[in-house]
């Protein structure tokens, strides 16, 4: 692939998998407003998370076996239709209860996004050239939590929190009009491929008895579960533990965003020297290290908030070069039905991040103790699974 091509493939992959952060940070900053609008409590608005990340497990799976079928564009398109209809329904809603539904639906069609990304790249590329290619990608979406928090900030501030959901929808339609014009030579319909229950089924069950597949996905699910660890909780850390304004919240959240950014870009670089799973296990390491030191730092002694930000960051970016790796030895042990295995690594990571959600979400706490535990248990599972995918045989 020449050059400029790449480059626009990598712009247009990471514009795709950007609506995932932008839609879940960017309406952040609001809660306390949506909460006052729907006059209930602000933990109650958390529910629109979790919502989020259930309707995102799922519509990967049903997406999987789709994009194996029909191709990668046409279902992507259908998506992000799907996608911009329900931003704007959620902007328009009457109710929480009616808030939280469309946060299903529009997570649906969000789904299409990252499954489709992740078998694009796998069509395209192989080796470790998958892993520097989903470290580029990561730069693109990487701007989008860093610049979430503060346009939510914005918007919430001048135009009231739905206008956010209006910001979303324009952006959805942005990116299809992008896909329409610029995603070309795409692997296209499959009618060879099998549509019905009982196969699909099968073909899922086959792919998770791959035991490299299953072990590396999990991996990096578990990996991505400490960012959800961190999502679930910074707000109420940063706005009422440590007493932030929002324009203090949206810059500490983008300097934690760009721990996660540099630890992908640094990983393109150790890749030059090291193989995936060497740089693999030890980011693993040093972020259950960093995450021990943080619990026991938090549980004994009062920390500031620069202490506190720099744990983050370490945390974060140690998450960063987990990640692709991971993704790329799990997608690197499959060679047929991509899309399936896409929707599987995709919604693993999301159905950790909703049990992770819900898990911090039910615990009464006023201190840094649950989050950093909930770190030290993340860190050491991904640290687990990386050892039985090395030993393990497809």
């Amino acid at each position: 692939m020449e050059s400029k091509q790449k480059r626009t493939l990598i712009l247009l992959i990471g514009s795709i998998v950007a609506i995932g952060p932008l839609t879940i940070d960017m309406y952040l900053p609001g809660f306390l407003n949506i909460a006052q609008d729907f006059g209930v409590l602000e933990n109650q608005v958390s529910y629109t998370l979790t919502s989020y990340f259930i309707g995102i497990s799922i519509g990967q799976l049903l997406y999987g076996p789709i994009l194996d079928r029909f191709g990668r564009k046409k279902p992507l398109l259908i998506g992000l239709f799907i996608y911009v209809v329900a931003s704007v329904l959620i902007a328009l809603s009457p109710s929480l209860e009616f808030f939280i539904a469309m946060r299903f639906i529009q997570a649906m069609g969000a789904s299409s996004g990252i499954v489709a990304s992740f078998a694009i790249v796998r069509d395209k590329f192989s080796g470790s050239d998958v892993a520097k290619v989903l470290s580029s990608v990561v730069l693109v979406m990487g701007v989008a939590p860093i610049i979430a928090p503060t346009l939510g900030g914005f918007f919430s501030a001048h135009f009231g929190w739905r206008s956010i959901f209006y910001f979303l929808a324009v952006f959805g339609l942005v990116v299809s009009l992008c896909v329409h014009l610029y995603l070309t030579k795409v692997k296209a319909s499959d009618l060879t491929s099998v549509f019905k229950l009982k196969p699909i089924l099968k073909n899922y069950v086959k792919t998770l008895q791959n035991r490299k597949f299953l072990f590396y996905h999990l991996a990096g699910s578990f990996a991505m579960g400490i960012m959800f660890a961190y999502i679930s909780s910074i707000a109420y850390i940063l706005l009422t533990l440590y007493k932030v304004s929002q324009e203090q919240f949206s810059l500490l959240f983008a300097l934690n965003a760009l721990g996660f950014i540099m630890g992908g870009q640094a990983n393109r670089y150790f890749l030059r020297k090291y193989s995936v799973l060497q740089i693999s296990y030890v980011a693993g390491s040093f972020t259950l290290m960093f995450s021990i030191l943080f619990f026991a730092f938090a549980a004994t002694t009062t920390l500031s908030l620069t202490v506190f930000s720099v744990f983050l960051v370490a945390i974060l970016f140690c998450t960063g070069l987990v990640n692709p790796n991971a993704t790329a030895m799990s997608l690197g042990s499959v060679e047929t039905n991509i899309g399936l295995a896409s929707a599987l690594n995709g919604s693993s990571r999301m159905i950790i991040g909703a049990t992770v959600s819900v898990g911090i979400g039910f615990i009464e706490s006023v201190s840094l103790v649950p989050m950093t535990l909930f770190f030290i248990g993340l860190s050491l599972a991904t640290l687990l699974f990386l050892r039985f995918g090395s030993n393990a045989q497809a």
